[in-house]
Order: C-alpha cells, then sequence, then structure tokens
C-alpha cells in the first residue's frame, strides 16, 4: 500500500486513462488529473475516480481573480477530489479567497499552491523578469501560501530540504519532477529520483511517464512504493 506516491494520468481521453487505472487499486497510489485529461474528460470522470475509491490530486492549478478562484475551489471540492491547487503567483488575496473557499466542507481537499514550475531553469524564469533563482523564488511564493492558510506548496525536490526546515514537519510538499533511476528527463529541469526525493522530505511523489509509458506499469509502481517504503 503507498499512501505517498501519485501517478499523473497524463492521457489525452477517458478510454486510454480507464484502460491504465484497469490493473491499479486505490492501495496502489493517488492518482492525478491534469489540463489535458480534465478537458477531455470532464467533471463526470472525476467523480468516478473517487467513486472508485482513489484518492484524486486534481492538478488543474487555477490563476484568476479571488472570486473566480473561490468559486473554482468549491467547485473541485463538491466533486470529492483529494487535494487541489492555486498558482501561488496569484497573490495573498486570492490565496486567502481559495482557502476560505474550503472552510465549510466537512472534509475539504488538501489546497496546495504551485510554486515554479520544474520545466523551468533560472533563464527560463528570468526571461519571466524574475530575477531571483528558482530556489529564492520558491521559498516567496511559499511563505504567501503559509501565511494565507493553504497547507502547503508544489515545489521541486531540490527545494524540499530548505522548505522543510523553514517550514516544518506539518507543511504539504508535494514534488513533480520525479524521475526513477535511468528514466528519461522528458522536459523536466530540476529533478530527483524517489529515494532521493523521499529523503529529502518530499510529502508526495509525482511520477507520469516513467509509470503510464512503461511495458508493465503496476510492476513499476510496486517497485517505487518499495523503495521509498
Amino acid at each position: 500500500m503507498s499512501d505517498r506516491l501519485i501517478v499523473a494520468l497524463d492521457f489525452p481521453s477517458e478510454k486510454e486513462a480507464l484502460r491504465f487505472i484497469e490493473p491499479i487499486s486505490p492501495q496502489d497510489c493517488i492518482l492525478k488529473v491534469g489540463l489535458q485529461l480534465y478537458v477531455a474528460a470532464g467533471p463526470v470522470f472525476i467523480k468516478s475516480l473517487v467513486d472508485k475509491g482513489f484518492k484524486v490530486f486534481l492538478d488543474l492549478k487555477f490563476h484568476d481573480i479571488p472570486n473566480t478562484v473561490a468559486g473554482a475551489c468549491k467547485s473541485a471540492a463538491d466533486l470529492g477530489v483529494w487535494m487541489i491547487n492555486v498558482h501561488a503567483a496569484g497573490g495573498p488575496v486570492m490565496l486567502e479567497a481559495a482557502a476560505n473557499s474550503l472552510v465549510n466542507f466537512q472534509a475539504p481537499p488538501i489546497l496546495i499552491g504551485v510554486t515554479v514550475l520544474t520545466s523551468m531553469n533560472q533563464a527560463q524564469l528570468a526571461a519571466t523578469n524574475v530575477s531571483q533563482s528558482p530556489e529564492e523564488q520558491v521559498t516567496h511564493l511559499a511563505s504567501l501560501c503559509a501565511n494565507a492558510g493553504l497547507s502547503g506548496v508544489v515545489c521541486s525536490a531540490l527545494e524540499v530540504e530548505l522548505l522543510r526546515k523553514k517550514r516544518g514537519d506539518s507543511f504539504v510538499l508535494v514534488t513533480p519532477g520525479i524521475r526513477p533511476e535511468g528514466s528519461a528527463h522528458g522536459d523536466q529541469q530540476r529533478i530527483m529520483t524517489p529515494v532521493q526525493a523521499t529523503a529529502a522530505g518530499s510529502s508526495y511523489l509525482v511520477i507520469g511517464r516513467p509509470i503510464t509509458e512503461a511495458h508493465d506499469p503496476l510492476s513499476v509502481i510496486r517497485s517505487i512504493n518499495r523503495s521509498i517504503a
């Protein structure tokens, strides 16, 4: 059983996602649904995963005016998902609106903020007119999230040790860009292996293509779970 591995369902259609899920049980992993699959399959598909007993991380990275983001968070919570996220760059008022939108739910989803995408390096960050290093920007945005009442952040595993020291054990750190030893990096720039990320203090590991494109995904899932147990 795993309560730390999040598998990214990076599929273009509901049919392909369901084919992948068929041999997998809720005890094997948490499922993450991002923009591509959500646009293709919609909220009914999300609800079906929840009804099957899966914890679902709805990874839509809300970033809009505060009222719109608050409404989106409420709608996501109504689906019964386990975790949702917003872009920390939306600012304190937007982050507070997102957090406040969930206070009346009996079992609200975990709310986290996206700091710096793991596909971005120093040069790409500079191109957006952010002069800070990725580590400095992640630390700053994590502070905004904590102060606004969010439970944690999405960050690269390279920033986990620093944030864990600053934010303590209860702050949720979700790390994409995790690549098992020997896997291709793809479009990820700031990466670690599952064992390295776990040792650094990551709360949850997000892994997509190394699992979803594997010949035997369930075997890979179980191997990763054993390595981080």
